[in-house]
């Protein structure tokens, strides 16, 4: 029952995303400076939902003749190029958010990673870009297109709270933004 609930939570949030895609409002960036990190995924995202598009066509024609079958798996296909679009518009509507009133930094990903690290937990901050991760214990690595671009290590750890509710202590976290130099130089101004 739980698990449903969370997966019935994430569906809301998708689509509260794409309303405010549709809006060209941004979410949870007041008072702070926004980083985005959706530039690398677009044309991705885009031949993503092209193909679903395309397959939805395809069904559509080879199961004219079952109404019934052709009803359930438009409404599938049609929903899944809405999800698609919803998933690049959630990466878009909540960047990552350097906020120096509150001493935070608020790293995300999708609806699926909302990590809010304080300013004075931060060690170092560095430019690093890498493609390939490793899972290790006590480090956090919130990849886009399969890339990372800034290293922080953590004085203390953070708890990440996983997408299944799942809590681990992170002491290392990657994660990517479209302007790396840019965040890693704001982190260090806010930091001394």
């Amino acid at each position: 029952m739980r698990v449903g609930g969370l997966l019935v939570r994430h569906e809301v949030r998708l689509l509260v995303s794409l309303a405010l895609w549709v809006a060209r409002r941004t979410h949870g960036t007041g008072g702070g400076r926004a980083f985005g990190y959706a530039g690398g995924q677009g044309a991705m995202t885009a031949g993503f939902a092209f193909v679903c598009l395309v397959e939805t066509v395809a069904l559509s024609v080879l199961l004219r003749d079952w109404p019934a079958v052709h009803a359930a798996v438009l409404f599938l296909d049609v929903y899944t190029i809405v999800f698609v679009v919803a998933l690049h518009a959630s990466s878009v509507v909540r960047p990552h958010v350097l906020n120096v009133e509150r001493g935070s930094l608020r790293i995300r990903r999708y609806v699926h990673v909302d990590l809010c690290v304080p300013l004075e937990r931060i060690a170092s901050v560095r430019r690093e870009l890498r493609m390939t991760h490793e899972r290790s214990e006590g480090e956090l690595d919130v990849e886009v297109g399969s890339q990372t671009s800034i290293t922080l290590e953590l004085t203390e750890p953070v708890t990440h709270v996983t997408f299944l509710g799942r809590r681990r202590e992170v002491r290392v976290v990657r994660f990517h933004a479209d302007d790396a130099v840019g965040l890693v130089r704001a982190l260090g101004r806010a930091r001394v």
